[in-house]
C-alpha cells in the first residue's frame, strides 16, 4: 500500500477521461478500505433513505425482510425512526435454507401470518431480498405472485443487492421502479403533474413549485407528500412527470409506456447559468414565457456575490456524502472564482464535463477516493484546506469550518444556491464553532 494517499489531479483526470480511470476509483478493482468517512457505504440502506426505508415510501406499505441474520442486523436501528419500526416484519433465513432454497415455499404463508397481524389492511407487501437470493437466482416475481393470491394484496419485490450497486440496474434504480409499478392508468388532468427522484420532499423555499404554478400547473404531486394509497393513486392523473434523480429516469420510462405520461428530466446543479437554462428549456417545453431573469435569479446571484467578495481566500474541500453532485459544486465554486483543493468522489461517466472544465479552470484539485486503503495514511494538515463541505470532507478536517450539507430534505434550484451559500457564510461567522467528526465513526469500526 503506497505511503501516501492516492489522488489524481482534475488536469490528469481530465486528459485520462472517465473511460481509462485509475483502478483505485473503480470499486471491482482492489480491495476496498471502508473509510470511516464513507461508512453508509457498507450497505443500500445504512444510511438515508436506502432500499428499505424506499420501499416503505408507499403509504400504508409493509415490508418482510428475507435474509441472513447479519443483513439484516442493520434495519434494527429503523425501528426507533418514525413510523418505520411497526412496518418492518423479518424472515430470518438458516443454513439450512440457503442451502435447501425451503424457505421458498414458505414466503407465501409468511406474507400472510404478517398481514394477518395488522390491525388496519396495508395498501402493499413489499418483500425485501438480499444477495442470497441474487446469487441463488431466485424467481422473486413467482414467489410474489403465490403471496399476491395467498394474501390478496399486491405483493413486490424489491432487491437489497449491494452486489449490482455499480452495475446497470443498481437497486436504488430498481425499488423507484418497483414503487411506482403500483400505479393504475387514470384519466389524465392536463394541469397536474409528478415530481419524480426523491424520497423526501424538497424544501420549502425551492421556487419550483412556484414556477411551475406559474406554467398553468394546479396538482404537483411527490410521493413523500402523498399520505393515503388512494392519494399516491392520483399521480396517475398527471399530463407529465418531471425527474429530477437520474435514478428515477428508469421509473419514469416505465410509466410513460405503461401510463403513457411523458417525462421531462432537470438536474439538480450549482451552477447558477445551468438552473437558468433548465428553468427556460421547460418554459419552452410546456409552451410558457419565462423571459428576463426572476426574482428568483437576483437574490441568489446578490448571495453569490456577496460571499465571493468577503471570503475569496477560502480553500475548500468537497466530500461525495452531501445533497449533490461533488465535481458540479466543485466546477460551480471554481467558475466563481473560489478554490477548490480536493474533492473526495469516485468520478463516473457522466462526470466527463466536469472533470474537463476542471481540468482547464483547476488543474491542480486533487481528487481523492473515499475507498482506497492508501487513504489510511491521508494528513489534513498537508492540504491547505480551511472550510469543508460534506460529512466525509468534515470527517477528513476536524476542527475546521464547514457544513454537512446533507439533510433529508432536498435542495434544488436557485433556493439550493442560495441557501448552500447563505449556511457557508453562517458556519464563517466569528463565534461559530467548527464541524466535528460524526460521533462513533472510529478506525476500528471501519475495519470491521
Amino acid at each position: 500500500m503506497s505511503e501516501k494517499p492516492f489522488y489524481r489531479t482534475a488536469a490528469e483526470l481530465a486528459e485520462q477521461g472517465t473511460a481509462n480511470l485509475p483502478e483505485e476509483f473503480r470499486t471491482d478493482a482492489h480491495l476496498i478500505w471502508n473509510s470511516p468517512a464513507a461508512l453508509d457505504f457498507n450497505s443500500p440502506g445504512a444510511q438515508g433513505f436506502g432500499v428499505k426505508r424506499a420501499g416503505l415510501s408507499i403509504p400504508g406499505s409493509i415490508m418482510l425482510l428475507i435474509s441472513p441474520g447479519c443483513c439484516g442486523r442493520n434495519t434494527a436501528a429503523l425501528r426507533g425512526s418514525g413510523h418505520y419500526g411497526e412496518r418492518f416484519a423479518f424472515y430470518e433465513l438458516d443454513d439450512n435454507d440457503i442451502v435447501t432454497g425451503r424457505h421458498l415455499k414458505r414466503i407465501p404463508e409468511a406474507v400472510q401470518a404478517f398481514v394477518a397481524s395488522r390491525e388496519k389492511r396495508p395498501s402493499v407487501v413489499m418483500l425485501c431480498l438480499t444477495c442470497v437470493d441474487a446469487l441463488l437466482g431466485t424467481d422473486m416475481d413467482r414467489i410474489c405472485e403465490r403471496a399476491e393470491n395467498a394474501c390478496g394484496i399486491p405483493v413486490r419485490p424489491c432487491y437489497m443487492y449491494a452486489l449490482t450497486r455499480d452495475g446497470s440496474h443498481p437497486p436504488m434504480v430498481a425499488v423507484r421502479e418497483t414503487i411506482y409499478s403500483l400505479l393504475e392508468p387514470a384519466k389524465k388532468h392536463p394541469d397536474a403533474c409528478n415530481i419524480l427522484g426523491y424520497f423526501t420532499p424538497l424544501a420549502a423555499s425551492c421556487e419550483l413549485m412556484r414556477i411551475l404554478n406559474g406554467f398553468g400547473m394546479k396538482a404537483i404531486r411527490q410521493l413523500p407528500s402523498c399520505r393515503t394509497y388512494e392519494e399516491y393513486q392520483r399521480m396517475a392523473e398527471a399530463n407529465f412527470n418531471l425527474v429530477l434523480d437520474p435514478e428515477a429516469r428508469a421509473a419514469a420510462a416505465d410509466m410513460e409506456k405503461r401510463l403513457h405520461i411523458p417525462y421531462i428530466e432537470l438536474h439538480r446543479t450549482y451552477q447558477f447559468d445551468k438552473v437558468a437554462n433548465q428553468y427556460r428549456a421547460l418554459a419552452r417545453t410546456l409552451g410558457a414565457n419565462l423571459s428576463g431573469r426572476t426574482s428568483y435569479e437576483w437574490t441568489t446571484l446578490q448571495q453569490i456575490e456577496m460571499f465571493c467578495r468577503y471570503h475569496k481566500d477560502i480553500h475548500f474541500a468537497i466530500g461525495s456524502r452531501l445533497n449533490g453532485n461533488s465535481f458540479d459544486l466543485a466546477l460551480a465554486f471554481v467558475r466563481c472564482g473560489l478554490t477548490v483543493e480536493e474533492i473526495f468522489a469516485n468520478p463516473r461517466a457522466g462526470d466527463a464535463y466536469y472533470l474537463r472544465e476542471l481540468g482547464r479552470l483547476s488543474p491542480d484539485t486533487r481528487i481523492y477516493t473515499n475507498l482506497s486503503p492508501s487513504m489510511v495514511n491521508y494528513r489534513p494538515e498537508e492540504s491547505g484546506v480551511t472550510f469543508a463541505i460534506g460529512e466525509d470532507a468534515i470527517w477528513y478536517h476536524p476542527g475546521i469550518r464547514g457544513i454537512a450539507w446533507n439533510e433529508e430534505i432536498q435542495p434544488f434550484g436557485f433556493a439550493a444556491i442560495h441557501n448552500l451559500f447563505g449556511a457557508m457564510a453562517a458556519a464563517l461567522q466569528p463565534g461559530h464553532i467548527p464541524m466535528r467528526r460524526p460521533s462513533g465513526k472510529t478506525a476500528k469500526e471501519a475495519s470491521c
